[in-house]
């Protein structure tokens, strides 16, 4: 059968355009159940990233596809917690560089999805500075964390949620003195002990208030059974957001935390990601 050479080169131009838009919708669509693979010098290891945290999901995804990662080293680890990277000037450090100020500029807002997401063994959790200069604990735009931690008795969960609600108390007591720090200086300067020791009292007894009108600080069944088995960092549950966990790979992590370390918790030999790309589950 002859082909008409014009309505050939229109079609061709058609199915042209209509791959063109299928690029653009593809690359504009959100995506969801991602799993991303790490390939590190030690061995690879695949995250699924949370869709219930989606901006820090679609930020990890822009910063792989934009090759961020590539060649950057786990320059903190720390045996029985966590490996940590993600810090883009460690990517041409010297040997014995301290590490840990390089981000791209910017942080992303808290995505606590707790406590169904939690710090147990195999946690991908997003960096940040601490509460002092950080006080929204807002994540780091890059930087990163995988938790190995270590196990805990039952016992001892119990205390620790016992100090977590102390520090809860702690920092709501200090949110109220520093909203009346102009009160205290003023009864500094003058001496007054009596009525530094009022406010303080009163204080206290509104941070226990508004400590008690929160939820309360306990581990559900899920995590006292994941801390007491295959461990985690409790402690750090509600303070840092959990953004994925670890699908495969566990035992390269395992060797990355068993590296030998400086002073800086640096591996004395660089541990490097040889590049990160987004894969099929």
């Amino acid at each position: 059968m002859k082909i008409n050479k014009f309505l050939l080169i229109t079609l061709i131009i058609s199915l042209s355009c209509m791959s063109c838009e299928m690029k653009k919708n593809t690359a504009g669509k959100q995506l969801t159940n991602v799993n991303v693979k790490i390939e590190t010098t030690l061995g690879d290891i695949i995250v699924k990233l949370y869709d219930e945290t989606p901006a820090h999901r679609d930020n990890f995804i822009k910063l792989v596809r934009e090759a961020y990662y590539d060649s950057t080293l786990f320059h903190r680890v720390i045996k029985d917690f966590m490996i940590q990277g993600g810090d883009c000037d460690s990517r041409t450090a010297t040997p014995g560089q301290q590490l840990g100020m390089g981000d791209p500029g910017y942080t992303i807002p808290a995505e606590f999805v707790y406590p169904k997401y939690f710090h147990k063994k195999g946690a991908l959790a997003a960096a940040r500075q601490g509460d002092n200069a950080n006080p929204e604990k807002a994540s780091s735009g890059a930087q990163f964390y995988i938790v190995t931690g270590t196990v805990f008795p039952e016992g001892q969960l119990k205390e620790l949620a016992r100090q977590m609600q102390m520090q809860q108390e702690h920092n709501i007591f200090n949110t109220l003195a520093a909203a009346r720090r102009n009160e205290i200086m003023e009864l500094r300067r003058n001496r007054d002990q009596a009525g530094l020791m009022a406010l303080q009292e009163q204080l206290i007894a509104e941070a226990k208030q508004q400590a008690a009108a929160q939820a309360p600080i306990t581990f559900t069944q899920e995590q006292i059974d994941a801390y007491t088995t295959i461990g985690g960092a409790p402690h750090l549950d509600g303070a840092y957001t959990v953004f994925g966990e670890v699908v495969e790979g566990m035992d390269v992590i395992e060797k990355i935390e068993k590296v030998a370390t400086d002073s800086h918790d640096r591996p004395v030999e660089d541990v490097r990601v040889l590049s990160m790309k987004i894969v099929e589950q």
